[in-house]
């Protein structure tokens, strides 16, 4: 147990670090992950929070701050929180890296930012949620939340790109792409999503865990 305290006390520190970081570049009115010129602090804020790396990176540190207070932790909400922060960091990691990396072109502070987001707070999360588990913690009501999560923000997410013409990802930019392209997008995205929670669950149902001590 402490292998697993451990793991999740840093993966938390690192992931709050980040979002951290991010927040005080925003602040500073640097970019916003893919933002050239930023608008007014409290724009900037609201905008911030609507990214899908953000909200991701959000629930990994709260999820791994919990485990870190009692690492077999159990129950409904947590369930749902743990499963929703592994699939949704895990797809931040692979869509940042196939389809964002090669736009982006950052140096110093934001560049680091970037790479705690997107490339180390994904490695962690995964590698602790298979090393440590704990298991099993994968049900029916985590796998319709973490399902339903993503869902909805793609919801609003158009929904505000169609009332204000701003995005947060280039790939759902349905007036530069058009709808075909972003409808594409979209359904290969929640394919993703559903080919990871489906391995996740597999995964929590065959791998087994060292039985709970003290420590």
């Amino acid at each position: 147990m402490r292998g697993a305290r451990g793991w999740n006390v840093l993966t938390a520190a690192v992931t709050v670090a980040a979002v951290v970081l991010q927040l005080v570049l925003v602040v500073q009115g640097g970019r916003v992950l893919d933002e050239v010129e930023p608008p007014g602090l409290g724009l900037r804020l609201a905008r911030f929070i609507a990214y899908f790396t953000i909200q991701s990176n959000i629930l990994v540190a709260v999820a791994t701050t919990l485990l870190a207070l009692s690492p077999d932790r159990d129950g409904a909400a947590f369930r749902a929180l743990r499963l929703a922060a592994t699939v949704g960091i895990t797809v931040t990691g692979l869509v940042h890296f196939f389809l964002l990396r090669p736009l982006l072109d950052l140096t110093g502070a934001d560049w680091a930012a970037d790479k705690l987001l997107h490339m180390v707070v994904p490695v962690l999360a995964v590698v602790g949620w298979f090393a440590f588990g704990p298991r099993p913690r994968v049900d029916g009501r985590a796998v319709a939340v973490a399902f339903a999560w993503p869902i909805a923000w793609l919801a609003v997410t158009l929904a505000v790109a169609g009332a204000t013409r701003w995005v947060p990802y280039p790939f759902l930019d349905f007036r530069a792409e058009g709808w075909a392209h972003v409808a594409v997008v979209c359904i290969g995205i929640t394919v993703l999503f559903s080919v990871l929670i489906a391995g996740f669950r597999y995964a929590d149902r065959q791998l087994t865990t060292q039985p709970a001590t003290t420590g």
